[in-house]
């Protein structure tokens, strides 16, 4: 298949125009959002210097299960993600109660985001905060990322690289400007006060699978990569490495550079006062906020072709799979994930969103490791990347998942409970509706490749 046929419109009616490195670049950015700039100190406290050691086995185990999304995205072409490879998997149910779970974490996490950015401007602006000024001020932060997105995917692409680029550099130049310190002050790292014991452990982890989720939501542009099919594994992996790399060496600097690492609110910022002096602090706040933006223009871009995909399979109303006649778009589900993220940001808190439990998006993973074996008994298209031991690798990932969930705190379950609530709604109003032809084959399994 050439390129050129690769960019006309899917059977959807989208714009293929994402191609292989604007997918790891996307990816990166849905995984690398506004957790990188006090996880740190979170981790340390809990580890010690081990956190280190925390941050290379967790990019191990969301190895284990993003190796099994890689086998999975690489048998579809079409818009939808988890929600489409859960949905072929297990039936209509299992698919619309992964959709609305990945949903509500997008939405939930957006609007946190978008909170957070407010406060990090306040650090430029004071009166950032304010009633009147922070309208302004996120009504503008997600109005823009919306219209850009309408107007197409490329343009949407494009954007989200500038700020990936422009995240990794920051954040890089605080990891290479620590490493320096080290290296020539030749400070030793020293050891915990205690050992820290197997909680302290099982809470690193689960703060860990965290920090590096996020990858799914690049899955659901499916639709619109030139390539997803052999491209998706690759974004996966190089994303993977590339947030793993980024991760390990803040941690390692954050433990070496600072005093006392387990009590810094501010863990980047002080590494890099310490490392740059009094211009670190600025060039902190200046890489947070460019980090919060490129999380959000990734996830606008991403995340409205859920319901997209919902609709187009007849799950959803609609209206929200509408795609404009001249910039190829969901402009509807675009501007409805806009809004939403925009009142719950407006009405909210950052600690108020963030509430989501974290046992729906562990919940999500282990059905698509499940899926592998699944898809693979059905085999109605090969997998263009055929993992080695996959039913083994699967198997290990769904108990990952498990272990971690056994975990989570789960007073704080409501929005969770609420979300399966809505879902399991949704599914009585439409089980009983015919999937439309058309969209049956965009549905399921890609054709075969020539």
């Amino acid at each position: 298949m050439t390129e050129t046929n690769q960019e006309n419109t899917s059977s959807e009616g989208l714009v293929r125009a994402i191609g292989r490195w604007s997918l790891a670049a996307l990816t990166v950015n849905c995984i690398i959002g506004s957790g990188v700039f006090g996880l740190p100190s979170v981790l340390a406290g809990l580890l010690g210097r081990d956190s280190v050691l925390a941050v290379v086995l967790a990019a191990a185990a969301m190895g284990v299960v993003m190796a099994c999304f890689s086998e999975v995205a690489s048998r579809f072409a079409q818009t939808g993600g988890p929600y489409l490879y859960a949905r072929e998997a297990f039936g209509r149910f299992m698919g619309i109660q992964v959709a609305w779970l990945v949903w509500f974490v997008r939405l939930t996490a957006c609007a946190a985001n978008a909170n957070l950015f407010v406060v990090y401007l306040g650090q430029f602006w004071p009166r950032a905060t304010q009633t009147v000024p922070r309208l302004v001020i996120l009504t503008l932060l997600v109005g823009l990322l919306a219209v850009i997105n309408f107007r197409g995917v490329r343009t949407g692409t494009q954007v989200s690289n500038f700020f990936t680029a422009a995240k990794l550099a920051s954040l890089g130049l605080v990891a290479v400007a620590g490493a320096l310190y080290l290296m020539t002050t030749h400070r030793v790292i020293p050891e915990s006060m205690a050992s820290p014991g197997a909680n302290d452990w099982a809470r690193a982890m689960v703060l860990l699978i965290f920090a590096y989720g996020g990858f799914e939501a690049t899955l659901i542009s499916a639709g619109e990569a030139k390539d997803p099919r052999r491209d998706m594994p690759f974004g996966l992996f190089a994303a993977l490495l590339t947030c793993a790399l980024i991760y390990g060496v803040i941690q390692w600097v954050v433990v070496g550079v600072l005093p006392d690492p387990g009590h810094s609110d501010r863990p980047l910022a002080d590494v890099a006062q310490i490392a740059m002096g009094h211009g670190g602090g600025v060039l902190i706040a200046l890489g947070a906020l460019f980090s919060i933006y490129g999380y959000l223009s990734g996830n606008m871009l991403a995340t409205p072709r859920i319901t997209f995909a919902l609709a187009e399979r007849g799950d959803f109303p609609s209206p929200f799979s509408i795609v404009h006649p001249r910039f190829r778009t969901p402009y509807v589900s675009i501007f409805v994930f806009a809004l939403l993220v925009w009142l719950l940001a407006l009405f909210g808190s950052f600690a108020g969103n963030a509430t989501l439990s974290a046992g729906s998006r562990l919940f999500y993973y282990g059905v698509v490791c499940a899926a592998l074996p699944a898809l693979r008994r059905k085999e109605k298209t090969p997998a263009v990347f055929r993992l080695p031991g996959g039913t083994l690798v699967a198997v290990l990932g769904v108990l990952i998942c498990a272990g971690l969930l056994t975990r989570i705190e789960y007073n704080k379950s409501v929005v969770l409970v609420a979300a399966v609530a809505v879902a399991s709604l949704n599914w009585l109003l439409v089980r009983n509706r015919k999937t439309d032809s058309t969209t049956a084959n965009a549905g399921g399994f890609a054709p075969p490749l020539p």
